[in-house]
């Protein structure tokens, strides 16, 4: 299913990855206890502005701020919606 929203400007929708449910050792982390993910996947990209083209792309995996981007949900899923300078790296 296509999605409908379109950033506008430099701002990039992105879709965070799950938090981890386990620790590398085995330990399951509780619901109260995970953290925010910091990565995720780039669902959709505006179209940058006259001294700003944009560097990534729809289907980047990307590494961002841990309060960057603003919650939003749509259509039951969770989303951030964050300008690019927000990004740190491209995976």
């Amino acid at each position: 299913m296509a999605l409908t929203i379109k950033p506008l400007s430099d701002r990039v929708l992105v879709e965070p990855m799950a938090a981890e449910t386990q620790t590398a050792s085995g330990i399951f982390i509780p619901d109260t206890a995970k953290e925010k993910p910091q990565k995720g996947t780039v669902v959709a990209v505006g179209n940058g502005t006259k001294d700003h083209t944009m560097t990534v792309k729809v289907g980047d995996t990307v590494l961002y701020g841990k309060y960057a981007g603003t919650d939003l949900k749509f259509e039951g899923k969770d989303y951030l919606i964050m300008r690019e300078d927000d990004i740190l790296a491209i995976i």
